[in-house]
């Protein structure tokens, strides 16, 4: 059973920073309304000009869902909380649903908070929902390497993660169970929405679910055990791999990172690999680390001796100057129209400064590059002109042949890069190897932590 109500509440928010205020997704289901009530309990005893949206995504999958998103602006008037409904339009991808949804979920609640200055989205993923997860991870990964899998896929949901390196998804319910919060909805004499969906065995959380439930409490425990105990190792590797970003990586030129030979022999191979992995994802834009098997490979290739491979669109060329990784040259996108904010060959942020005219970005290209005067008396100057002819430019900079020989002509934007494979969802287990990888590239700093009184870490 749940504790009473104020306690409860106390329990569940009192680590949260509520400063902003807060949106809580809300989609009339049994646990996103708990939240909602809870929440709103916690606020007016603790916070009461602090603001609260509930938004409610409607994913227009099903012939109810416009009803049920009804219902939840009925409840929170009766309740006087802010509502507002976002509605997933445009076409449905056949395959991958869920996924896809999931997205456009957390896409539109980024969307409704950022209107309203808030950095902070509350959602009801509760301990079943935990335990449901790490399973489905289990059984697709199942034959796959232990050692990945310890640290990382069986961990389940983060308690906090951050969308788009801007806001911060919490999830205060994950230690709590569905049942508990259905009690306390028929003690508040409140009811909710079943989403048929919900246990319909054609997708796979449904079949988790329905399997789990067979199992008992128990089964259930020793799955959020196992989920505890690989956050802790994921965390701890994350840390030692952001150790060795420190010790041993730096970025000579933009577009170009250096690693020290001695990261080989660091007397930690996992953690270095781990790191290798990340920067290979970064170097190359890519929003998934590299295989595990070929990044042990080539780890191994490396440590035998100089060589030059390609591995998630970066080069590693391995000289006597060091191990370089730059973006391959190849499949760079054709010059586009740039969009404000957007996120160019998943490497780089553009932030338009000009907004007048149309603007096309494409890659500076190697014959533009030439042009460039570059020498800082350690790195190879090919190496540093490889890596900045994969850099955004303007097709109006580039094409202008009246401009001084040694300058491209200062862009009508400005390019911030990303760390690619935590750009989209950083989990708060993989907040230290982001951070070290964000401090080593320039990209911009994390978000003050959602939590009070500790930061981002």
């Amino acid at each position: 059973m749940l504790a009473t109500e104020p306690e409860l509440s106390i329990r569940l928010f009192s680590h949260i920073d509520f400063t902003h205020g807060a949106v809580a997704a809300v989609s009339g289901g049994s646990d996103s309304t708990a939240l909602l009530l809870l929440l709103k309990h916690y606020l007016d005893q603790t916070s009461p000009s602090a603001k609260l949206l509930a938004v409610t995504v409607d994913h227009g999958l099903r012939q109810a869902s416009a009803s049920e998103a009804q219902a939840v602006a009925k409840l929170c008037a009766e309740r006087g909380i802010a509502h507002r409904i976002m509605v997933w339009t445009g076409g449905k991808p056949s395959t991958g649903l869920p996924a896809a949804a999931r997205v456009a979920r957390y896409r539109l609640l980024a969307e409704a908070a950022r209107a309203e200055g808030i950095g902070l989205i509350l959602t009801g993923h509760t301990s079943d929902d935990q335990a449901e997860t790490v399973l489905m991870r289990s059984a697709r990964n199942e034959g796959r390497e232990s050692a990945e899998m310890a640290g990382r896929g069986l961990a389940g949901m983060a308690q906090a993660t951050l969308h788009d390196w801007s806001e911060w998804i919490v999830r205060p319910l994950l230690g709590t169970r569905r049942s508990a919060l259905r009690d306390f909805l028929r003690d508040q004499h409140v009811g909710w929405a079943d989403d048929p969906t919900n246990i319909d065995e054609a997708f796979e959380r449904p079949r988790v679910r329905a399997a789990l439930d067979g199992e008992g409490a128990e089964h259930m425990q020793d799955v959020l055990r196992l989920a505890g105990q690989a956050a802790v190792e994921r965390r701890e590797l994350g840390a030692a791999a952001a150790d060795l970003v420190r010790r041993f990586a730096r970025q000579p030129a933009t577009g170009l990172m250096r690693l020290d030979p001695a990261l080989l022999t660091a007397h930690d191979d996992r953690a270095a690999i781990y790191a290798l992995r990340i920067l290979l994802a970064t170097a190359g834009g890519v929003a998934f680390l590299p295989d595990q098997a070929r990044s042990e490979a080539l780890f191994d290739r490396l440590r035998a001796g100089f060589l030059c491979a390609t591995l998630s669109r970066t080069v590693v060329d391995f000289r006597r100057a060091g191990i370089f990784l730059r973006r391959e040259a190849r499949g760079l996108p054709p010059a586009a129209a740039a969009v404000d904010h957007m996120v160019w060959d998943g490497r780089r942020r553009i932030t338009l400064r000009d907004r007048s005219d149309a603007l096309l970005i494409a890659p500076l290209g190697a014959a533009a590059v030439k042009r460039l005067a570059i020498d800082d008396g350690q790195t190879p100057a090919s190496l540093m002109r490889a890596a900045l002819a994969g850099e955004p430019t303007s097709r109006q900079a580039f094409e202008n042949t009246g401009l001084p020989p040694r300058e491209p002509g200062p862009p009508p934007f400005a390019v911030r890069p990303v760390v690619s494979p935590f750009s989209r969802f950083l989990p708060s287990f993989d907040l230290a190897p982001a951070r070290a990888v964000a401090e080593l590239i320039g990209a911009s700093p994390l978000p003050a932590s959602p939590f009070s009184g500790h930061s981002a870490g």
